[in-house]
């Protein structure tokens, strides 16, 4: 009997079992591609097919995004409260799930949504705030459990999960709405995710854990020191790591990664459409593919090229793969015409956008400080958001003085100047800077607990 209850903790936690981790990020990642799939990409073409104005659709997809923008204000919440004895990030987890289950059951019910787009916007909205709530969760889990030489894989494995899971919801839940209807199909991928949550429910972050709130069980050692006290604690923290060399340079990297690529991706619509005369449901159909075709990609070898060479090689070989593909679209413009030669060059650029995304993410949790991982791996993502924006903005400018050529010269010079600022990037003592940090932090602590004892007496 002992035996056996021992077997079930050690195949259960996440800390001691690899094989766990992996599979348990691939769900999650998936089943966060569920909800995304339909409030991003099926609900958008539904109301374009179904005649929704340009204005009414861009207002959709401006407002509910919205939560994407304020995971910088979830972040330090996660990172300051949670229930120790379940772990640091699983409740956080948790929550988010429900919230998912839940809002997507009421989106699922509102009344003639194509007539109602305000109440079908705000109840989208809510649903990404949960999903925001689980995606802070899940980064922040993954710097915390799995090892720093396995972060690369996981990070494959959970960016493509995730392409993968909001490719096929896309595809689907179009397919469902249009013979079944909006409601039922919401419902249904409100109950996949139900189901997505019955594996990290069954879980624990660490051997001793509580695996419910009235199950057996204590806060873990490891938990206990990564606890935050303070407010003052967790931003002091979060100004002393990023004000690191290391840092700042890879700001830099994401923020022009993040700029360069949205750049094309708002570029080849444009120049599909309006230069080769392509229609919008072709290009759609392409760029669905495309993305599928890169999730599967990035499952595959991701990992494996991570292993073999490592992160940054991985990022570097990126960007010269994707700067030498694109500039070579300037001395081929013959081929311009040849749709199969375009909607390869789109699968090909696809793949290698979900390369440079799953290294330059799996650089950012390497450089990440454990204590406040959550916070520190969300201000990243709010850098890459804002490079996202200005990569839109850039375009738009930059349209009115130069042709498609130059547009794509533009694009590969942006690229190699995040590959410039990759080189001076050195991980190696970018953490025995963090290892110093945290000595200085626990005896910080230390210092203020004897002080507080002394105040007592």
């Amino acid at each position: 009997m002992g035996s056996v209850k021992k077997s079930y903790i050690d195949v259960s936690s996440l800390a001691d079992n690899p094989k766990l981790r992996y599979i348990t990020f691939i769900f999650l990642y998936f089943s966060q591609g569920i909800p995304e799939g339909i409030t991003l990409f099926a609900i958008p073409t539904w109301m374009a097919m179904e005649g929704k104005s340009v204005i009414e659709i861009a207002a959709y997809n401006a407002l509910v995004i919205i939560p994407f923008s304020l995971k910088i204000l979830l972040a330090p919440l996660i990172d300051r409260y949670t229930f120790l004895p379940m772990g640091c990030r699983k409740p956080w987890l948790l929550f988010g799930q429900a919230g998912i289950f839940l809002t997507m059951i009421i989106l699922s019910l509102v009344t003639n949504p194509l007539e109602n787009i305000f109440t079908l916007t705000f109840a989208a909205l809510c649903v990404h705030v949960f999903i925001m709530f689980q995606d802070i969760a899940t980064d922040s889990l993954v710097i915390d459990i799995v090892p720093v030489e396995q972060q690369g894989k996981a990070n494959s494995l959970m960016w493509s999960s995730k392409i993968i899971g909001t490719s096929i919801t896309f595809f689907i839940g179009s397919w469902m709405i249009h013979h079944f209807g909006f409601k039922y199909t919401v419902l249904l991928m409100s109950l996949s995710v139900a189901v997505f949550m019955l594996l990290p429910m069954l879980i624990k972050e660490r051997k001793g854990e509580k695996l419910f709130p009235w199950s057996p069980g204590e806060i873990s050692c490891e938990a206990a020191v990564m606890k935050i006290d303070s407010w003052k604690q967790l931003f002091h923290s979060f100004l002393n790591v990023v004000v690191l060399k290391n840092n700042l340079l890879l700001i830099a990297v994401i923020f022009i990664t993040a700029l360069a690529l949205h750049f094309l991706r708002t570029l080849l619509p444009v120049f599909t459409i309006q230069e080769l005369g392509w229609n919008n449901i072709f290009f759609s159909k392409i760029f669905s593919v495309s993305n599928l075709i890169s999730g599967i990609s990035g499952l595959v070898v991701g990992g494996w090229i991570i292993y073999k060479y490592g992160i940054i090689r991985l990022i570097q070989s990126s960007f010269i793969f994707v700067s030498i593909l694109v500039i070579s679209m300037v001395f081929l413009e013959k081929f311009w015409q040849n749709s199969f030669f375009i909607s390869g060059f789109i699968a090909v650029f696809s793949v290698s956008v979900t390369l440079i995304n799953i290294g330059v993410f799996a650089l950012a949790m390497k450089l990440c400080w454990k204590r406040i991982s959550a916070f520190q791996f969300t201000f990243y993502m709010t850098i890459f958001n804002g490079g996202l924006i200005a990569g839109a903005a850039l375009l738009g400018f930059l349209d009115f003085f130069f042709g498609w050529n130059m547009l794509f010269i533009v694009f590969s010079v942006l690229v190699l100047m995040a590959f410039i600022l990759l080189r001076f990037i050195n991980t190696g003592e970018h953490r025995q800077q963090i290892e110093i940090l945290e000595t200085n932090y626990l005896k910080d602590v230390q210092s203020e607990n004897k002080i507080a004892e002394i105040v007592k007496v």
